[in-house]
C-alpha cells in the first residue's frame, strides 16, 4: 500500500475525459471510507491511446489500454490503477489483481445518430447508411441484423468520435457503449439501445475495477469495500469464458449475463468477421450459497484474475467454470473454426496496415 506516514495513495489512469470520470468516482467512494487517506492521481497514455488512426482489432498488439499504466504499478509509482474492466486482458501480468469491481452500469451498446437522422433507428436508416464503430464485435453481429447498413472504423475517445460524427456527413451513426455515454454526462445523446437479440455487449462492459499488485494485502483489503458480488460474478464468468475462447478486441464475441432467482444465466456467441456464420449458446449455474461458510484460505483464491476477500468461494468457483465450460461447449460445435479464422483475417489486416 502507499506510505503509511503520508496517508497517500497514488492511483494510475489514463488521461481522457471518461477515464478521470471513472477515477474520480472510485476516488469520491473510498474517500466516503476512507476519509484520512489523500489520493493523488497519475496520469499517463497508453498504446490505444497514441494510435488513433487503426481499428483496435488491427493494431496487432495486446493491453492496448493497460499496458503502461501496469509497468508504473509494477515499479511502484502508482498504488492502483482504475480501468474500465472490459479493457483489462483475460490474462493479467504476473503479479497484477484485481481488488476491486464496482457495481456494474449498463452494460448494453447504444445507438447515437447523426442530427439529420433524429427519430430514426437502424433498421429505418436508408440503405448504405454508414454506421461507425471500431469493434468487430458490433460489426459482426449488425452486420448479420441490419444487412442494408455499411461500417466504417471510427477511433478516438468518446469526445473525438462525437465531433467526428457531428461535424462532417462521413458517419450516419455511432454505436458506443451505453455506460460510457451515461458517465459523460450524455444520456440525451442516446437514441437506440441495443438489446441482446440485437446486440450482445463485450465482456466485463458497463464494470469498473482497481488492479494493484498481488501482494498488495492492505490495499486489497481497502479496496475490498468496494466489491459488489453479483457484478463479480457476472464479470468472473464472462472472463472465464474468453479466456477459454482466447479472445480479446481481435475477436467478435458476444455476452449476455442475467442473476435471477439463485441462478446465473450465460449467453455467449462467436461469429465469424462479417457475421455470417454464428455459434451462440448458453448454460447456467446456481450462485445462491449464502448459507456457505467463508474461509479465510479463500481471500487468497484468484477468479478469471479477481480476488474477492470475504466473498462466497463457492459462488465465485461455481461461475468461472460455468464461463470455462460453455466456451468449451461453444467451440467443441463449431466455435474453434469461426474464432480461428477471424484471428487469421486479423493477423493478415495486421501485416497489410501501413507502416
Amino acid at each position: 500500500m502507499a506510505d503509511e506516514t503520508e496517508n497517500v495513495i497514488r492511483v494510475g489512469s489514463r488521461k481522457s475525459e471518461l477515464a478521470m470520470i471513472q477515477t474520480r468516482k472510485i476516488i469520491s467512494v473510498l474517500k466516503e471510507i476512507y476519509s484520512e487517506k489523500e489520493f493523488q492521481i497519475e496520469t499517463m497514455e497508453t498504446i490505444g491511446d497514441k494510435i488513433q488512426d487503426q481499428a483496435l482489432s488491427k493494431i496487432g498488439e495486446k493491453s492496448l489500454f493497460t499496458k503502461e499504466l501496469e509497468q508504473a504499478l509494477a515499479v511502484k509509482q502508482v498504488d492502483m490503477i482504475v480501468h474500465s474492466l472490459k479493457d483489462l486482458p483475460t490474462t493479467l501480468p504476473d503479479g497484477m489483481v484485481i481488488a476491486a469491481v464496482y457495481k456494474r452500469d449498463d452494460p448494453h451498446d447504444a445507438v447515437v445518430f447523426h442530427p439529420r437522422y433524429a427519430g430514426k433507428t437502424l433498421r429505418t436508416l436508408p440503405s448504405g447508411s454508414v454506421i461507425g464503430t471500431s469493434s468487430v464485435r458490433r460489426v459482426a453481429q449488425l452486420k448479420k441484423c441490419y444487412p442494408h447498413l455499411a461500417f466504417k472504423d471510427v477511433r478516438g475517445n468518446l469526445n473525438t468520435r462525437l465531433r467526428k460524427l457531428d461535424d462532417a456527413n462521413d458517419y450516419s451513426a455511432l454505436v458506443l457503449a451505453k455506460a460510457g455515454l451515461e458517465r459523460m454526462g450524455w444520456n440525451s445523446r442516446i437514441n437506440q439501445v441495443l438489446g441482446p437479440n440485437e446486440c450482445m455487449y463485450s465482456v466485463s462492459q458497463g464494470a469498473m475495477a482497481v488492479e494493484v499488485r498481488a501482494d498488495d494485502d492492505k490495499m486489497i483489503e481497502c479496496l475490498s469495500k468496494l466489491q459488489h458480488m453479483d457484478t463479480i460474478l457476472e464479470c468472473v464468468a464472462e472472463r472465464a469464458l474468453l479466456r477459454k475462447l482466447e479472445g480479446g478486441c481481435s475477436a467478435p464475441v458476444g455476452v449476455y449475463t442475467d442473476i435471477k432467482e439463485g441462478e446465473l444465466h450465460l449467453t455467449a456467441a462467436a461469429l465469424s468477421l462479417d457475421g455470417s456464420e454464428c455459434v451462440k449458446m448458453s448454460m447456467s449455474t446456481r450462485v445462491d450459497f449464502s448459507s456457505s461458510e467463508i474461509r479465510e484460505s479463500d481471500n487468497k483464491q484468484v477468479y478469471s484474475s479477481i480476488v474477492a476477500p470475504g466473498k462466497c468461494s463457492e459462488a465465485l468457483k461455481a461461475v468461472e467454470d460455468l464461463g470455462t465450460d460453455l466456451a468449451i461447449k461453444i467451440l467443441e460445435n463449431g466455435g474453434r473454426e469461426i474464432l480461428e479464422a477471424a484471428h487469421k483475417e486479423n493477423i493478415q489486416n495486421v501485416q497489410q496496415k501501413p507502416l
